[in-house]
């Protein structure tokens, strides 16, 4: 049973509100000097791999600001999202609740089609919008009087559960698809968004959008920023401004046809030598810049708490091989492996990280929203964000998390050849169950992190004991299971 279906949104806002008009006084003003952060930035890029930035190691893409947001800030080396494709995770930020929580783990809509040739399971049926009993990041936020704006990909339901259903006073850009409808280039199909010009670049546009909102907004109230690029999502299309760039940049530096290796039924690419999706890297910290500085220009960035993170891996592997490399972690987005779900993340939060500070705390994507509640000073709602810690203690590098476990549901068929399955983390240790495959990898990530050595037949003990582990926690969330397909079935389908 949803646990959200026992506490009703107005009940909880309400609670939210009384527990501020007795635990604290009216927000400040953006006068005020309390020394506390007020303002929240989150910087959400689709499809960006852990490698995929400079301060991970990228050498071929170039991503200068998103460095030195980094150097100003906590870089998480272990970070990760809930899930390895996009509405699981958006969700899981959201919420602070995990994706089996709100019932959201597939990409809306999913592999519904059928389609899967040799499917073993059947589809698990999932939400295909975020309930609106639900309560989000923005809407705590608003029972605080905050001015709330969202720009970019939504990909968390149709019209009724758009941006401004959900929180957000602002949407620009924000619908049902999870890929830039009609392109990266105007005129695009976006009910929300309409171009100014033929032409028009989608991120450049969302950038000046959320620009325009901080040059413009109620200075009497804080804010929450949350710009989701649609950026690195398929199609990929060459940024022109730096295009010409990056082919360069190939010609001279790399030679040779682009190493791969197999991957149960994909290949995964091993180099990061693509210029159009260099390009688009790019454009990224083309925007991340520009935003970085107007909160310069507007003094708001020694009062403005900055988030950047990707909801999935980079796309490296499928039948051939994806666009990105997310070396030397193995495989990509849709796949359990640590390159579909350890994600580059960074939070600069002022007064409270020592810039240039790494952690290699494993954390993951419910950890957001009680962490900015808890650095904007605000009550955190246990019973809410029910999956996720503050982070605060890490932050402040004074502290440490309790242990937990991770865990990560993906029953579904996926595009990138993923078939239904799960991982757990505990510690150090990793166990990866394929139900396709009736097998399982086990991995120790300390010694082994790019999962290259799978220990399950050596250490068998450890092996069961992290399935039970990983059994016992999907009984206790009722995570939805694949039921096998029946053979008759299954065989007219092989036939086809």
């Amino acid at each position: 049973m949803k646990s959200s279906h026992l506490s009703p949104r107005p009940i909880m806002l309400a609670a939210a509100a009384l527990i501020l008009a007795v635990a604290s006084p009216l927000v400040a003003t953006e006068n005020d000097s309390t020394g506390q952060a007020r303002n929240v930035v989150f910087l959400l890029v689709d499809d960006l791999g852990w490698a995929d930035v400079g301060c991970n190691g990228s050498t071929f893409y170039e991503t200068p600001n998103i460095d030195r947001l980094a150097a100003s800030g906590m870089n998480f080396k272990q970070a990760y999202a809930a899930a390895s494709v996009c509405s699981p995770t958006r969700a899981s930020i959201m919420t602070g609740r995990h994706p089996v929580r709100v019932d959201i783990t597939d990409w809306i809509p999913g592999e519904r089609r059928g389609g899967n040739r040799g499917a073993k399971f059947k589809h698990v049926n999932d939400r295909d919008n975020l309930a609106l009993d639900e309560v989000t990041l923005p809407e705590a936020l608003k029972e605080h009087g905050y001015q709330t704006f969202f720009a970019g990909k939504w990909h968390l339901g149709g019209r009724g559960h758009w941006p401004t259903d959900q929180g957000f006073d602002i949407n620009k850009g924000g619908w049902d698809f999870g890929s830039p409808h009609g392109g990266y280039y105007a005129p695009w199909t976006n009910p929300n968004l309409k171009a100014k010009h033929e032409g028009e670049y989608l991120t450049e546009r969302l950038t000046e959008e959320s620009i325009d909102f901080l040059e413009h907004r109620d200075r009497d109230k804080p804010f929450l920023l949350y710009l989701a690029y649609y950026n690195v999502h398929t199609p990929i299309q060459a940024y022109k401004k730096r295009i010409d760039h990056f082919k360069h940049k190939a010609d001279k530096q790399i030679s040779g046809p682009t190493p791969t290796e197999k991957e149960h039924q994909a290949r995964t690419r091993l180099r990061q030598d693509h210029p159009p999706y260099a390009s688009m890297v790019a454009a990224v910290d083309m925007s991340v810049g520009k935003v970085l500085e107007k909160l310069d220009e507007l003094k708001l960035t020694d009062d403005t708490v900055v988030v950047f993170f990707s909801d999935n891996g980079g796309l490296s592997t499928r039948r051939g091989p994806g666009p990105t490399s997310n070396e030397p972690l193995r495989a990509g987005k849709g796949w359990l492996y640590e390159g579909g779900i350890r994600e580059p993340t960074i939070i600069r939060a002022p007064g409270v990280t020592k810039p240039g500070s790494t952690c290699e705390v494993p954390v993951v994507s419910m950890d957001f929203f009680p962490t900015i509640l808890d650095l904007l000073g605000l009550p955190l709602i246990p019973d809410r964000h029910a999956d996720g810690m503050s982070l605060v203690p890490l932050l402040e590098g004074k502290g440490a998390l309790p242990k937990r476990l991770l865990v990560w549901h993906y029953p579904h068929y996926h595009g990138s050849t993923w078939t239904p399955g799960a991982a757990i983390r505990d510690g150090n240790w990793k166990l990866i169950e394929f139900y396709h495959w009736g097998d399982v990898d086990l991995f120790n990530l300390a010694d082994d992190p790019g999962e290259e050595n799978d220990l399950s037949e050596k250490m068998p003990e450890k092996t069961h004991e992290l399935r039970e582990k990983l059994r016992q926690w999907q009984a206790q969330m009722g995570a939805r299971m694949p039921e096998p397909i029946e053979k008759e079935q299954s065989a007219e389908g092989k036939k086809g």
